[in-house]
């Protein structure tokens, strides 16, 4: 997640003081982001390797400046009432949940050496959907993404406060010839627990360069549109990113 869109989904959806969630923290862009608008700030990650670096980048924020504090806890985010048991002030308080989940689709950095020498994979194996564990959801497709994210969505219910935002950071990606409806599933899979969609935001991957917007889309999603382009199919690449926005109800529907 970028941390400007971040930064501005925290400060449009919570207040200061507030405690914010992150549960699939990554690096901790969320979390970082949070202390430094004065929210508190707690994020799950199961992946001990990003939740290293996230406690890493929460101490550099504070020797930057922020006062707050943030904490990671290891752990799978569909056991979120259980991870948030070792921390009182969260469970069933959380003010603003803010993530960016799992795209169900082949996610990779880019292997900047091998992409200028031509030799080797483009693709960085060793950040291929999140992790080598098969079992990390970054790795899930189809039915078992939809079923596993219902999981997710439903524990971070059960721990916002009535009335508490989840705004979530998806994008619809292309591959095997064809764009997935990610945000329309995700939509439908927030709806059926019973949470309100509240809003959807555009956020542009663009930046603003001699007074003109310059898009910036991913290297992957530009490779996919300038091959299904050069075998004269019509497609545009995907520069923009859905940030939906969904609300507990303040009461239980009756």
């Amino acid at each position: 997640m970028l941390p400007a869109l971040a930064r501005r989904a925290i400060e449009s959806y919570s207040d200061p003081g507030d405690l914010v969630l992150d549960p699939m923290c990554g690096i901790g862009t969320t979390l970082v982001e949070s202390i430094h608008a004065g929210r508190r700030a707690v994020g799950t990650e199961l992946e001990p390797r990003w939740a290293t670096l996230a406690r890493a980048n929460i101490e550099h924020a504070q020797h930057q400046g922020a006062r707050l504090l943030a904490q990671v806890i290891e752990g799978d985010a569909r056991h979120l009432p259980r991870l948030l048991a070792t921390h009182p002030p969260a469970c069933g308080r959380v003010d603003l949940i803010l993530t960016s989940p799992p795209y169900a689709c082949e996610v990779a950095d880019v292997s900047n050496a091998n992409l200028v020498s031509g030799v080797g994979p483009i693709r960085r194996e060793d950040t291929s959907n999140y992790s080598a564990d098969r079992t990390n959801l970054g790795h899930a497709r189809g039915r078992a993404y939809l079923a596993a994210m219902a999981e997710v969505y439903e524990a971070c219910a059960a721990v916002l406060k009535p009335g508490g935002f989840l705004v979530l950071v998806t994008k619809d990606m292309r591959s095997g010839g064809k764009l997935h409806n990610l945000s329309g599933d995700t939509i439908t899979l927030c709806e059926n627990l019973g949470l309100n969609y509240w809003q959807r935001i555009i956020g542009l991957l663009a930046t603003v360069r001699d007074s003109e917007i310059v898009m910036r889309p991913s290297f992957w999603q530009t490779l996919h549109a300038r091959r299904m382009r050069a075998r004269g199919e019509r497609a545009h690449v995907v520069a923009h990113e859905d940030v939906l926005v969904f609300r507990k109800p303040n009461a239980p529907s009756a």
